[in-house]
């Protein structure tokens, strides 16, 4: 909550000031489409622990016609966007999330519970220029199903770490399901010679059976060629950037950093299992946040972003503080 107490005037002041300097204007037809891999751990800062990893392909269509399942859900967008060029896509990722003794064979009771999670995402997305709005669907499961386990030690076997032990207590198989919201402005550009700085604040919400929540940040950028895209990639619940870029130039970069403040009713991985009695659980904080920095840099067809993100304690009794992990994605337009 204070980081979100800290970001909120800087979101109201950068929108309100994004609206009278800079009109929105719809950005000119992409004939090209994206691929993104975004890759997430924090072996890349030494640790391993809570979240300790999450892996996401990503596609975005060209800006053309939609599929028409999704035209009707485009139109609904009306009431929220203005007009703009829209991309559909999909994708799907696993996120793997263990206690702070992984070598216990049997966990903690009070410490995060083991859990895996498999889906696949359904995307719209309208991009106005100055604002960029996205639905996202995603549906998978949770437990032994979502492969955790295998995913986790049979890199740990590669990489020569000890394998996590206790595996046998983690959440049940249960079905997945969420759905997303989220709009991000683009503030007015000002320019410092042949520097560029914006700003990118954001609303989110997510309702479902893995996460119920509603979150605001903003992330600060300097460098050049930032209307490309609307953040760097990364995976949820963080502020997921854009899995699309559209460059005006042939090269661009930028530093940044930014963050989010949630205010969290539901999280499965703390809170449980949702439809099934008796497995393990902790209790939870209702309001958590992320900090993030890093650097994104794109040549032609290529963009590649690296950040290092730090997120407060998730549930009462966490140990160690706030936890801290890289990120690392890759686009590619074609």
């Amino acid at each position: 909550m204070r980081i979100l107490a800290l970001l909120l005037p800087a979101i109201l002041a950068t929108t309100a000031l994004g609206q009278t300097v800079a009109p929105a204007t719809p950005p000119p037809p992409d004939p090209r489409g994206s691929f993104t891999l975004t890759y997430e751990n924090d072996l890349l800062t030494g640790t391993d622990r809570y979240y300790t990893s999450g892996a996401q392909f990503a596609y975005r269509s060209p800006s053309t016609n939609l599929p028409a399942p999704l035209r009707w859900l485009d139109g609904q967008l009306d009431r929220f966007a203005g007009p703009g060029e829209v991309r559909w896509g999909f994708g799907a990722g696993q996120a793997i999330y263990t206690p702070l003794d992984t070598q216990a064979r049997r966990p903690d009771p009070r410490d995060r519970p083991y859990a895996g999670h498999l889906y696949g995402a359904l995307v719209l997305q309208r991009d106005e220029g100055s604002a960029l709005s996205t639905f996202e669907f995603q549906a998978g499961v949770i437990g032994p199903s979502a492969l955790g386990e295998f995913a986790q030690n049979g890199v740990h076997d590669i990489i020569g770490v000890a394998p996590s032990r206790g595996w046998d207590f983690q959440l049940k198989d249960e079905l997945a399901i969420n759905a997303f919201f989220e709009r991000t402005q683009r503030s007015a550009t000002f320019r410092f010679g042949e520097m560029e700085a914006d700003m990118l604040p954001s609303l989110t919400l997510a309702v479902g059976s893995v996460s119920t929540y509603a979150g605001a940040g903003a992330t600060l950028r300097l460098g050049q060629g930032l209307s490309a895209d609307y953040g760097a990639p990364r995976i949820r619940p963080a502020l997921v950037g854009s899995a699309f870029f559209q460059p005006r130039e042939a090269f661009g970069w930028y530093v940044f950093a930014g963050g989010q403040g949630r205010a969290v009713a539901r999280d499965v991985f703390l809170d449980g299992n949702t439809f099934r009695d008796g497995g393990p659980s902790v209790d939870k904080r209702p309001l958590v946040g992320d900090l993030s920095a890093g650097l994104v840099v794109h040549y032609r067809g290529v963009r590649l972003s690296l950040s290092q993100a730090w997120r407060t304690e998730e549930f009462y009794g966490q140990r160690g503080g706030a936890q801290s992990f890289g990120s690392v994605g890759l686009t590619a337009r074609f």
